[in-house]
């Protein structure tokens, strides 16, 4: 357990050093005004603090920067998450004041939203399209052969398909089809709808629709799997300016993270809290070349339900204060969006 005066250098320290990007001496540790210790004193429980494994010391410096078990114990013990004014919460409500006609969109501005703030690469991840509900279906043919899906669910998604029509079908047909498709599964998930409609709706099918045979071709595309939602990133180009990542090798990992084939970062994104913000540093990510990286997670929700995540990735020497109060305070902003979407 580390005493007071360790807590208050140790303190000291991340701040300078999140700040500065520079190792920190005791001198100037010692000069710091929430210090008020002599720089023999600092230095001593500097080396005691080391030696605990809270701080390191580079090879080519004489001062020392936090491990990874010290920014562990700042971010736990030590910080106080910025506390963001009102005016700067107001202009972070009127950038969620965009034209945005549906979820994406609004998913979209968050993730650059989040990296404007920060100057940090932020990810966001919505909600699954499986867990949306089915609002309306529509139909429009394009020959006679084929037509064009059109699927709205309840948070604004829109999917357009092109399927094919069977032979000798109607445009009656069809648009009776729809109708009983709409009046019956709305409100269902789309992950459920092919259950839906060959439990309940076969026998309704086949009385409405004589060609019920032929029309489970229809069917099945109509009600196939839905791709699964977007990853939005923002600001991967930010992390150049941040010294740590002029080292080319720290940057291919980063980008390696990033890379939309990764799922890494979808299970990091899902495994965030439901409520609350969650930080893992270094080697906590348990991804190979992520020791340089810490990522600030928080999950937003609809009705009390989590149903997607933003984050934050940055160096370990992140400004840990000010994107944690960030975060919370987004969180909750894009929850009261999504509520919007939904009460539309």
């Amino acid at each position: 357990m580390l005493t007071e005066r360790q807590k208050r250098i140790l303190w000291a320290i991340c701040e300078d050093y999140i700040e500065s990007a520079e190792p920190v001496g005791s001198r100037s540790v010692s000069k710091k005004d929430d210090v008020g210790f002599s720089a023999a004193t600092v230095r001593n429980e500097m080396a005691d603090l080391e030696e605990m494994g809270f701080l390191e010391q580079p090879h080519t410096s004489a001062g020392r920067i936090p491990s990874q078990q010290g920014y562990r114990f700042y971010v736990d013990h030590l910080l106080t998450p910025q506390i963001w004014g009102d005016e700067e919460i107001h202009a972070i409500h009127n950038l969620f004041q965009k034209d945005t006609t549906h979820i994406e969109q609004a998913i979209e501005h968050t993730s650059e939203l989040l990296s404007q703030l920060t100057n940090y690469t932020s990810v966001v991840i919505g909600p699954k399209l499986q867990d949306h509900r089915l609002r309306h279906l529509q139909m429009i043919p394009l020959t006679e052969h084929s037509a064009v899906l059109i699927i709205v669910t309840d948070l604004g998604h829109v999917n357009q398909q092109r399927v094919l029509l069977p032979e000798g079908m109607s445009i009656s047909v069809m648009e009776r089809l729809v109708n009983l498709l709409n009046k019956r599964l709305q409100g269902i998930s789309l992950s459920k709808l092919r259950l839906v409609v060959e439990r309940d709706l076969a026998d309704e099918l086949t009385r409405y629709v004589a060609e019920y045979g032929s029309m489970v071709f229809l069917l099945d595309q109509m009600l196939a799997p839905q791709p699964e939602s977007r990853i939005y990133t923002s600001g991967t180009t930010k992390m150049l300016d941040q010294p740590e990542f002029r080292d080319l090798h720290k940057m291919k990992s980063l980008l390696d993270l990033l890379d939309g084939k990764n799922q890494s970062i979808i299970q990091l994104l899902n495994s965030s809290p439901s409520s609350g913000v969650q930080v893992k540093i270094g080697n906590e990510i348990s991804i190979e070349g992520a020791n340089h990286i810490s990522f600030i997670i928080a999950s937003f929700s609809l009705d009390s339900e989590s149903i997607g995540a933003i984050g934050v990735l940055g160096p370990t020497r992140m400004e840990y204060a000010k994107v944690i109060g960030l975060m919370d305070v987004i969180s909750k902003d894009i929850s009261k969006r999504l509520t919007e979407f939904y009460e539309k």
